[in-house]
């Protein structure tokens, strides 16, 4: 899906609301309440007001987009976009014990915390991930929840970067 900067600011709320609603998750009600931002004059300006939106989500509407997002290295079912971002970070693919690995730091993480580890994958090693799990295994559930949603926030960056010419 390609689209131009020019073309989303043109759209009717339903086309623009189809064509970002997977920046964010499973969360297309995101992409509908910035709509109503338009024209953006670039790419940064569009994922600004998109982040904007996220943080004036509800915090039970802010967890629900947290637990949206799937499991690293899990093989169940997931949106295009993170099937190929966890791909790109060779996630799909684990040798079985750095499968296990996985499985027992989500484990961890999600009887922790109450939702999955999250992690911008792009520009990440499977190694990188598994050193950022064990270090925001040490965090306090506050300061997990920001990084997750910054987190989020740096995912939805990426998928626009791809997504949408400036």
């Amino acid at each position: 899906m390609n689209y131009s900067l020019s073309q989303l600011n043109q759209m009717p709320q339903a086309e623009f609301t189809a064509a970002l609603g997977d920046v964010f998750e499973q969360t297309p009600a995101i992409a509908h309440a910035t709509w109503h931002q338009r024209p953006f004059a670039s790419l940064e300006e569009l994922h600004q007001a998109m982040v904007q939106v996220l943080h004036t989500l509800s915090p039970e509407e802010q967890l629900a987009l947290i637990q949206a997002h799937p499991e690293l290295g899990s093989k169940a079912r997931m949106a295009d976009a993170s099937v190929a971002e966890q791909a790109g970070a060779g996630l799909n693919c684990l040798r079985a014990e750095v499968y296990e690995r996985f499985q027992s730091l989500n484990q961890r993480y999600r009887a922790a915390f109450g939702f999955p580890f999250i992690i911008a994958v792009k520009h990440h090693t499977q190694d990188s991930i598994l050193a950022a799990f064990e270090q925001r295994l040490t965090h306090s559930p506050q300061e997990e929840r920001r990084q997750a949603l910054a987190e989020i926030a740096q995912i939805a960056w990426l998928r626009l970067v791809d997504w949408v010419a400036d």
